[in-house]
C-alpha cells in the first residue's frame, strides 16, 4: 500500500475498524474512507455495489460484522448468520468484480471446533463440530474465509484473511445485554465499585453513557438497583456482589484491540495470499492466519485481576446454572510470528489501559 493509496475500512467506528483507521493514520496513511451504518447498509447489495463504482477503493479492511457475547450469541442465531453472510457477501464479491487489490478479511477463533486441540492450529478448521451457543456465528466466519479462498483460486484475488482472538480495548461494546466477557466485567465490577463507595454521581454518569434497558442515570434508585441486580450487581446488608456466568474454570486468550489492528495492517503490508499456503500444493486450504497471544487465563483470573485493578472490595460469585462455553480456546499464533509479527500487551496492562478509557468518557 502507498500512503495515498485509497483504502475502505468498513466497520470503521466498530472496536477493531476503529483501531485499525488509527492505526494507518499514525503510519501517514492519508486516502482512508470509511461509512457508517446510516451512511451505507452494508447488507443492500445495491447499495455496496454503487459505494464501490463511486468510491474505487484500492484496498478494503473487511471489519464490519455484527458481533455479541454468549448469550447474544444464542438469543439472536438468525441475525448473525444472516446479518454478517450478507455483509462479508457484498463487500468480497464487490471487492472482486472492481478490481480492489487487496482485502483483508477479519474473523474470529470462534471458527474452531469445540474439541480442537490446543493452543489451536489453522489446520483445525472443519475437523469437528462447533460450539453451538456461537454456531451461526462461527459458520458465516468459515463462509468468509473460504469465499476469500475461493474467489483468490478462481480469479485470482489477493483476499487474505485474519482470525483474531477474544478483543478488548476503546470503543469496545460495554451494553450488558450483548457484550463480551471482558468488557462486561469491567462494567459490572465497576458498577459494583460505585454501589459500594455510594458513588452514585458516578453510577449516574454511567447509566446517562449507557443506559441499561432504557434506565439511565434520571430514574430513581430504585429502579437503577432493580436493572442493575438483574445484570448481576446486587448490594446486599452488609457487601456489594458481582454475579459472573459460570463456574469461572473456562480459560480464553485476550488480545489488545490496538495490537491487532497493527498486525492486521502489517498483514497487508507485507503479506499476500501466496504467502499463506505451500507453493503447489494441491489442495488450497487453511490460508487464514491467528493473530493473538498465545497465552491464555481463566475467566476467575481475568475477574480478579480487574477487581485488583480498580479497586473492588465486594464479592463476586460464579453462578454455575449458567453456561461456561468452550471450557478452553487458545490460538497457536506459530504462523503469524513466522510472517514476523508478534503481540506486545499483556492482560494486566490491558486491563488497566481499557478502564482508564471507560472512566474517562
Amino acid at each position: 500500500m502507498k500512503k495515498n493509496s485509497k483504502i475502505y475500512i468498513a466497520g470503521h467506528k466498530g472496536l477493531v475498524g476503529s483501531a485499525i483507521w488509527k492505526n494507518l493514520e499514525a503510519k501517514g496513511y492519508t486516502n482512508l474512507i470509511g461509512r457508517t451504518i446510516d451512511e451505507l447498509d452494508l447488507m443492500n447489495p445495491a447499495l455496496v455495489s454503487a459505494f464501490f463504482a463511486t468510491e474505487k477503493p484500492e484496498y478494503v479492511f473487511l471489519a464490519a460484522a455484527k458481533v455479541g457475547g454468549i448469550v447474544a450469541n444464542n438469543t439472536y442465531r438468525a441475525q448473525f448468520i444472516y446479518e454478517n453472510l450478507m455483509i462479508q457477501n457484498n463487500i468480497i464479491h464487490n471487492a472482486f468484480v472492481h478490481g480492489v487489490k487487496k482485502l483483508c478479511f477479519l474473523g474470529s477463533t470462534c471458527i474452531y471446533p469445540k474439541e480442537a486441540p490446543q493452543p489451536m492450529r489453522e489446520d483445525c478448521l472443519l475437523t469437528s463440530p462447533l460450539e453451538y451457543t456461537n454456531e451461526p456465528y462461527a459458520i458465516a466466519k468459515i463462509a468468509g474465509i473460504k469465499m476469500c479462498e475461493s474467489y483468490n483460486i478462481q480469479y485470482g484475488t489477493n483476499f487474505v484473511s485474519v482470525m483474531p482472538t477474544n478483543l478488548y480495548g476503546p470503543n469496545d461494546n460495554f451494553n450488558l445485554e450483548t457484550s463480551h466477557v471482558l468488557p462486561a466485567l469491567i462494567r459490572k465490577i465497576h458498577l459494583g465499585l460505585c454501589l459500594e463507595n455510594g458513588d452514585w454521581d458516578s453510577l449516574r454518569k454511567d447509566l446517562n453513557l449507557r443506559p441499561i434497558e432504557r434506565i439511565n442515570g434520571t430514574a430513581s434508585e430504585t429502579d437503577i438497583l432493580s436493572v442493575l441486580t438483574k445484570y448481576g450487581v446486587r448490594k446486599n446488608a452488609n457487601t456489594v456482589e458481582v454475579e459472573i456466568w459460570g463456574t469461572g474454570t473456562p480459560r480464553r486468550e485476550f488480545l489488545w484491540s490496538e495490537e491487532m489492528a497493527d498486525a492486521t495492517v502489517f498483514v497487508m503490508e507485507n503479506v499476500n495470499f501466496s504467502d499463506t499456503h505451500n507453493k503447489g500444493d494441491k489442495e488450497i486450504i487453511n490460508t487464514h492466519i491467528n493473530i493473538g497471544t498465545g497465552k491464555d487465563v481463566s475467566i476467575k483470573e481475568v475477574a480478579e485481576i480487574i477487581k485488583t485493578t480498580i479497586g473492588f472490595k465486594g464479592n463476586l460469585f460464579f453462578n454455575t446454572s449458567k453456561p461456561d462455553g468452550t471450557l478452553k480456546k487458545l490460538t497457536n499464533v506459530d504462523k503469524i510470528h513466522q510472517l514476523g509479527w508478534k503481540h506486545q500487551i499483556e492482560i494486566e496492562e490491558g486491563i488497566e489501559k481499557i478502564y482508564r478509557w471507560y472512566t474517562n468518557l
